[in-house]
């Protein structure tokens, strides 16, 4: 798809952008901030520090396929990257166990946390890391080089994986394949497997006899628990692809081979400054009298959480895949590159960021009883889930008009939503959500809250939390009520005023079976808008109406609100729409040689 190369390179600057600013940033106020020279933040600095590496290792082959269309890489150039792909990988891995370790000291042996890691020795262990990265990742190059290359020069990438490289050979690639699985087992085996569950099963044991105040602890461990899930099950996934995988498109080896390569550093400078002394030095300013609120999630049910978190966590499961699966498939498949689908890719992004931004605190506190949330970091989680869901609502108004111009001026469509047109309409929307943060931020700057209450949902939620506050909570439940009806209620007019004018026009045909037709392309959207308006409606009214509700009411309106749309909505668009049901299961079940995007592998003698 070269022709699509330079908008699929969009999305990929986002993402290099943001794994950039937030790895920077949390080495920055490390390093500055004298309060955080402690075992956990230099471990967490290291972390940072491979992310930005591993980001630089791609980033220049990534840009220069989708933007610039420079598809060729000398063989020695390919071996260099695939070094520091691969040693980068290692380190990460090394640098993971080793913040398992600092967990398992710091709640087993709390009373000499310093005195057992100490400068010297978290020097030694960032040393031994690397000197064992290194060596276990040298002899590929060699492996590597020694092959002869006589078949096709297309990579399956934009950037150089030695499995990828080994498919291109015309001799033996054994003992290639040998040592690499080696390398691959020792991390898995004995990184995740061993170390980090071995270190685990103690911090819990230790955490069963602790005291109260020590069982806190735990809620230190979550950050690292998300940052081990985002870089191990991307990599088995890669691993059992390549090796067990082959008849498989290699679309979806394109898919699992970025996400493993991107997602982990764009996610852990979110997922890890979650801590609230970390979140607390980034933003200094603090309007809170205690630093703290609870989270809840079924208030009465506390017992049975671990129970009710496998249902969450499937639901979670669901929206993550089903939303990148949709979007994916929108991207790479070119008769699916129409505005209805463009539309229907920007819900699924919405989706997957609203889905994102309540995962780590919706599971913190169902797993580890980590109810605990710093007031800085409860601000960006309600302006996250906020400006995602204002989004999903301006979104969908969007996609009304597309209906709306599908069916009454179909002669015009394709003239009027352009793809220009259509980037206008998304730059529209994500202003109008500038706006709304800048006047959110405003009206929350000068207030002061009581610390340590008791939220009524496993997130925060701006009804919720702004009754804890010293002023008059009616003054700002008041502006939330505005800015909500504001932005949700005149989408919802929109939205409605379209449905009129198209059911006008739907009616004013005289086949029925065009009737039937015309009504049927808007069945998806309207069944989107319904599950979205009606939980965020029911929730509100809970809210600002009916104080007297039940907590376990309130909270379950609240995960349905959160978790029904981007559950239901890949499904609905999956089972309703035909094409994109077919590009789906094409996608899946896909022989083709080749993915969207390859390089060129050209061998240079000196």
């Amino acid at each position: 798809m070269p022709d699509k190369d330079s908008w699929m390179g969009l999305p990929l600057c986002l993402l290099y952008s943001t794994t950039f600013l937030g790895n920077v940033i949390i080495l920055a106020v490390i390093k500055v901030e004298q309060s955080l020279h402690e075992p956990m933040y230099y471990f967490l600095a290291m972390l940072a520090a491979i992310d930005l590496s591993l980001s630089l290792t791609s980033m220049p082959a990534m840009i220069s396929v989708h933007w610039f269309n420079w598809n060729t890489v000398t063989l020695y150039a390919c071996i260099t990257q695939m070094f520091f792909i691969n040693t980068f990988g290692e380190v990460k891995s090394g640098v993971l166990v080793a913040m398992a370790f600092d967990r398992f000291v710091a709640i087993h042996f709390s009373l000499h946390y310093t005195t057992i890691l100490t400068h010297g020795v978290i020097s030694n262990i960032g040393a031994t890391i690397l000197l064992r990265s290194v060596m276990a990742v040298l002899p590929v190059p060699f492996l590597i080089k020694r092959l002869p290359f006589c078949h096709s020069s297309i990579l399956s990438h934009a950037y150089c994986l030695d499995q990828d490289a080994m498919s291109l050979a015309c001799a033996d690639t054994c003992v290639n394949s040998i040592y690499g699985m080696l390398v691959v087992i020792f991390i898995i085996v004995l990184d995740a497997c061993l170390i980090l569950l071995v270190s685990y099963i103690l911090i819990f044991q230790a955490v069963g006899i602790a005291s109260c105040e020590e069982r806190l602890t735990l809620n230190t461990c979550r950050s690292h628990i998300c940052a081990v899930l985002l870089f191990y099950v991307p990599l088995i996934g890669l691993t059992l692809l390549h090796h067990f995988g082959r008849h498989l498109s290699p679309v979806v080896d394109t898919l699992v081979a970025n996400i493993y390569l991107l997602l982990h550093p764009v996610f852990n400078p979110a997922v890890l400054s979650v801590c609230p002394q970390l979140t607390m030095v980034i933003f200094n300013n603090t309007t809170s009298s205690s630093s703290n609120f609870l989270l809840t999630a079924f208030p009465g049910l506390e017992m049975v959480h671990v129970w009710i978190s496998i249902p969450v966590c499937f639901l979670y499961t669901i929206a993550l895949l089903g939303n990148s699966m949709i979007l994916f498939v929108i991207i790479v498949e070119q008769s699916l590159h129409k505005p209805m689908y463009y539309f229907l890719s920007m819900l699924s992004a919405v989706d997957l960021c609203l889905t994102i931004s309540t995962l780590p605190t919706v599971l913190g506190v169902l797993w580890f009883h980590a109810r605990e949330i710093s007031f800085k970091a409860c601000l960006i989680q309600m302006t996250f889930v906020h400006v995602f869901s204002f989004l999903e609502s301006s979104v969908l108004v969007a996609m009304a008009f597309d209906r709306f111009m599908a069916i009454c001026n179909p002669l015009k469509y394709a003239t009027v939503l352009t793809d220009t047109t259509i980037m206008v309409i998304g730059l529209v929307i994500c202003i109008r959500q500038v706006i709304f943060i800048f006047f959110m931020a405003l009206a929350l700057k000068s207030i002061s809250f009581h610390g340590g209450q008791e939220l009524s949902h496993p997130f925060c939620y701006h009804p919720d939390v702004i009754k804890y506050s010293y002023s008059n909570p009616w003054v700002s439940s008041f502006l939330g009520m505005f800015l909500q009806l504001y932005l949700s209620g005149t989408d919802l007019l929109f939205i409605l005023f379209s449905y009129v004018l198209i059911l006008r026009t739907v009616l004013s045909i005289v086949a029925p079976q065009k009737q039937q037709k015309a009504l049927s392309t808007c069945v998806c959207h309207l069944c989107a808008v319904t599950v979205f308006y009606v939980p965020m409606i029911s929730l509100s009214i809970t809210h600002r109406l009916f104080n007297s509700t039940s907590r376990v009411v309130c909270s379950i309106l609240a995960n349905v609100y959160l978790l029904l749309p981007p559950v239901l909505n890949p499904i609905i668009y999956s089972l309703k729409t035909k094409t994109i049901r077919q590009a789906v299961l094409q996608l899946l079940q896909s022989k083709c040689s080749r993915g969207p995007s390859v390089r060129s592998l050209r061998r240079r003698w000196d």
